[in-house]
């Protein structure tokens, strides 16, 4: 399909904390804008150097809950978006250290950098909540979207699992490695970042539609959210 009419590739990045409701922002971004919505854990699951092996070395980092190395996931990510030079795009996910970040800039310059504030006991609250099916990679929250049966996945009916990083005794460390590893990053978007915080996906949404219809026009009108 054609990319919309506008004067220039919009490339846009979402970052925040796990639990911070980016794949949420992601989709509705991507639904009200139509920008391409690249997840790097959906590519991780997809493609991770096609070698069965290599699938299942990346699986186990995702599995126990460590980042992919550097290396590994810049790799995945550089010959994903060098597949999509014409079109408008959402990262989600990457970059997540300061390493990833100049090696995004070395192949397209950002236009807009997202980043979501959400208080630490937010965040700890909505991780101990999820559990997640891990061969598809969907993320159920006990509170939000629980399974339509407790403890087992909406579409293939096998058991979900609560991944050892979402444990509650886990998530404050996690926490606090993603900020370590987030602040280089935030330092070197400064002039083309905006940060948003709220405890409510919903309360900060608007302010990221406007932020967005101000670069490129809607093609859903905000009503339908």
């Amino acid at each position: 399909s054609a990319p919309p009419m506008a004067s220039k590739l919009l490339r846009a990045v979402v970052l925040g904390p796990p639990g911070s409701g980016k794949g949420t922002v992601c989709d509705r971004i991507a639904r009200s804008f139509g920008l391409q919505h690249l997840s790097s854990g959906q590519f991780l699951r997809e493609n991770i150097g096609g070698g069965a092996e290599a699938g299942a070395l990346a699986q186990q980092y995702l599995e126990r809950g460590l980042l992919v190395p550097d290396h590994v996931i810049t790799r995945v990510m550089m010959t994903e978006l060098e597949k999509r030079r014409e079109q408008h795009w959402l990262l989600d996910g990457f970059p997540r250290t300061l390493g990833q970040a100049k090696a995004l800039d070395g192949i397209c310059e950002l236009d807009l950098v997202i980043s979501l504030n959400i208080p630490f006991e937010t965040l700890k609250d909505r991780l101990s909540a999820r559990w997640v099916h891990p061969a598809s990679g969907r993320v159920y929250n006990m509170d939000f979207n629980p399974p339509h049966v407790q403890g087992v996945d909406d579409l293939t009916g096998e058991p979900l699992v609560q991944r050892q990083e979402d444990r509650p005794e886990a998530v404050a460390a996690r926490l606090r490695k993603y900020k370590d590893a987030a602040k280089p990053v935030i330092e070197l978007y400064k002039g083309i970042l905006y940060s948003f915080s709220g405890t409510e996906t919903n309360k900060i949404w608007p302010y990221v539609y406007s932020l967005l219809s101000s670069r490129i026009p809607p093609i859903h009108p905000e009503e339908e959210h």
